[in-house]
Protein backbone atom coordinates (compact mmCIF):
# COMPACT_ATOMS: atom_id res chain seq x y z
CA UNK A 1 0.00 0.00 0.00
CA UNK A 2 3.18 2.27 0.49
CA UNK A 3 3.59 2.14 -3.59
CA UNK A 4 0.88 3.51 -4.10
CA UNK A 5 0.53 6.93 -2.11
CA UNK A 6 4.39 7.44 -3.51
CA UNK A 7 2.81 6.48 -7.07
CA UNK A 8 2.25 9.24 -9.26
CA UNK A 9 -0.53 8.20 -10.95
CA UNK A 10 -2.10 7.01 -8.03
CA UNK A 11 -5.19 9.07 -7.58
CA UNK A 12 -8.07 8.77 -4.92
CA UNK A 13 -10.72 10.29 -6.59
CA UNK A 14 -14.18 9.80 -3.98
CA UNK A 15 -13.48 8.04 -0.94
CA UNK A 16 -16.73 6.62 0.98
CA UNK A 17 -15.44 7.72 4.74
CA UNK A 18 -19.48 6.95 6.09
CA UNK A 19 -19.14 3.36 5.15
CA UNK A 20 -16.42 2.45 7.77
CA UNK A 21 -18.67 3.86 10.30
CA UNK A 22 -21.98 2.54 9.11
CA UNK A 23 -20.53 -0.58 8.55
CA UNK A 24 -17.81 -3.19 9.56
CA UNK A 25 -15.87 -4.09 6.55
CA UNK A 26 -15.23 -8.43 6.34
CA UNK A 27 -13.79 -8.05 2.85
CA UNK A 28 -12.63 -6.01 -0.15
CA UNK A 29 -12.60 -6.61 -3.94
CA UNK A 30 -11.10 -4.34 -6.35
CA UNK A 31 -13.54 -4.22 -9.42
CA UNK A 32 -13.13 -2.18 -12.64
CA UNK A 33 -16.10 0.00 -14.12
CA UNK A 34 -17.46 0.35 -17.59
CA UNK A 35 -16.99 3.95 -18.15
CA UNK A 36 -18.10 6.21 -20.86
CA UNK A 37 -15.38 8.87 -22.07
CA UNK A 38 -16.96 11.84 -20.79
CA UNK A 39 -16.94 9.81 -17.37
CA UNK A 40 -13.28 9.13 -17.44
CA UNK A 41 -12.56 13.18 -18.37
CA UNK A 42 -14.74 13.99 -15.53
CA UNK A 43 -13.48 11.61 -12.96
CA UNK A 44 -9.82 12.97 -13.87
CA UNK A 45 -11.24 16.64 -12.96
CA UNK A 46 -12.03 14.48 -9.83
CA UNK A 47 -16.18 15.04 -9.95
CA UNK A 48 -17.45 12.22 -8.30
CA UNK A 49 -19.36 10.97 -5.30
CA UNK A 50 -20.30 7.35 -3.93
CA UNK A 51 -21.29 8.15 -0.66
CA UNK A 52 -25.18 7.12 -1.49
CA UNK A 53 -24.51 4.52 -3.70
CA UNK A 54 -24.38 0.71 -3.23
CA UNK A 55 -23.23 -2.78 -5.53
CA UNK A 56 -25.87 -5.43 -6.56
CA UNK A 57 -25.27 -8.86 -8.18
CA UNK A 58 -28.13 -8.33 -10.37
CA UNK A 59 -29.08 -11.25 -13.40
CA UNK A 60 -25.42 -12.77 -13.22
CA UNK A 61 -23.46 -9.34 -13.40
CA UNK A 62 -22.40 -6.40 -11.01
CA UNK A 63 -23.44 -3.21 -11.15
CA UNK A 64 -22.92 0.01 -9.38
CA UNK A 65 -25.91 1.47 -8.11
CA UNK A 66 -26.46 5.69 -7.76
CA UNK A 67 -22.95 6.79 -8.10
CA UNK A 68 -22.59 10.48 -8.88
CA UNK A 69 -19.58 11.70 -11.75
CA UNK A 70 -20.74 14.90 -12.50
CA UNK A 71 -21.08 15.76 -16.30
CA UNK A 72 -18.37 16.64 -18.04
CA UNK A 73 -18.40 20.65 -19.15
CA UNK A 74 -16.44 20.48 -22.93
CA UNK A 75 -18.84 16.93 -23.56
CA UNK A 76 -22.08 18.77 -24.51
CA UNK A 77 -23.45 16.77 -27.33
CA UNK A 78 -21.72 13.08 -25.93
CA UNK A 79 -22.25 14.29 -22.00
CA UNK A 80 -23.30 11.03 -20.29
CA UNK A 81 -26.08 10.52 -17.11
CA UNK A 82 -24.72 11.28 -13.79
CA UNK A 83 -26.71 8.70 -12.23
CA UNK A 84 -26.94 5.92 -14.35
CA UNK A 85 -26.13 2.14 -13.48
CA UNK A 86 -22.64 1.71 -14.26
CA UNK A 87 -21.56 -2.06 -14.99
CA UNK A 88 -18.51 -3.54 -12.17
CA UNK A 89 -15.96 -6.01 -13.96
CA UNK A 90 -15.23 -9.14 -12.09
CA UNK A 91 -13.98 -12.70 -12.20
CA UNK A 92 -16.89 -15.45 -12.14
CA UNK A 93 -15.22 -16.48 -8.97
CA UNK A 94 -15.41 -13.33 -7.35
CA UNK A 95 -18.75 -12.61 -8.39
CA UNK A 96 -20.21 -16.33 -7.13
CA UNK A 97 -18.34 -15.27 -3.95
CA UNK A 98 -20.21 -11.95 -3.73
CA UNK A 99 -23.76 -13.42 -4.73
CA UNK A 100 -23.51 -15.66 -1.70
CA UNK A 101 -22.08 -13.33 0.49
CA UNK A 102 -24.89 -10.76 0.08
CA UNK A 103 -27.98 -13.64 -0.10
CA UNK A 104 -26.25 -14.23 4.17
CA UNK A 105 -28.69 -12.18 6.51
CA UNK A 106 -27.49 -8.51 6.66
CA UNK A 107 -24.54 -8.53 4.30
CA UNK A 108 -24.24 -5.66 1.78
CA UNK A 109 -21.55 -4.33 -1.27
CA UNK A 110 -20.56 -0.68 -0.46
CA UNK A 111 -18.39 1.19 -2.23
CA UNK A 112 -15.37 2.50 -0.40
CA UNK A 113 -12.79 4.33 -2.63
CA UNK A 114 -12.68 5.55 -6.38
CA UNK A 115 -9.54 5.90 -7.57
CA UNK A 116 -7.05 5.38 -10.59
CA UNK A 117 -4.81 2.91 -10.55
CA UNK A 118 -0.90 2.66 -10.66
CA UNK A 119 -1.38 2.06 -14.05
CA UNK A 120 -3.92 5.22 -15.17
CA UNK A 121 -6.83 2.60 -15.14
CA UNK A 122 -10.11 3.95 -13.30
CA UNK A 123 -10.91 1.04 -10.05
CA UNK A 124 -13.51 0.77 -7.45
CA UNK A 125 -12.91 -0.89 -4.03
CA UNK A 126 -15.79 -2.69 -3.00
CA UNK A 127 -16.77 -3.90 0.67
CA UNK A 128 -18.49 -6.99 1.79
CA UNK A 129 -20.17 -5.37 4.70
CA UNK A 130 -22.33 -6.23 7.57
CA UNK A 131 -24.77 -3.40 8.79
CA UNK A 132 -23.78 -2.10 12.51
CA UNK A 133 -26.48 -1.15 15.08
CA UNK A 134 -26.38 1.82 17.11
CA UNK A 135 -24.90 0.93 20.24
CA UNK A 136 -21.91 -0.89 18.10
CA UNK A 137 -21.31 2.48 16.35
CA UNK A 138 -21.26 3.87 19.62
CA UNK A 139 -18.81 1.28 21.06
CA UNK A 140 -16.44 1.93 17.91
CA UNK A 141 -16.64 5.57 19.06
CA UNK A 142 -15.85 5.66 22.73
CA UNK A 143 -12.92 2.95 21.98
CA UNK A 144 -11.56 5.69 19.43
CA UNK A 145 -11.87 8.70 21.72
CA UNK A 146 -10.03 6.41 24.36
CA UNK A 147 -7.10 5.47 22.63
CA UNK A 148 -6.93 9.57 21.52
CA UNK A 149 -7.21 10.47 25.07
CA UNK A 150 -4.66 7.60 25.73
CA UNK A 151 -1.72 9.41 23.11
CA UNK A 152 -2.63 12.54 24.91
CA UNK A 153 -1.27 11.13 28.05
CA UNK A 154 1.21 9.17 26.81
CA UNK A 155 2.33 12.84 24.90
CA UNK A 156 2.11 14.87 28.03
CA UNK A 157 3.64 12.60 30.71
CA UNK A 158 6.48 11.68 28.19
Amino acid sequence: MAKQKTDPNYKVIAENRRARYDYAIEDDLECGILLQGSEVKSLREKNAQITESYAAVEDGELWLVNSYIAPYAQAKTWGHEERRRRKLLVSRKELARLWKATQREGMTLVPLVLYFNHRGIAKIKIGIAKGKKAHDKRAAEAKRDWGRQKQRLLRDNG
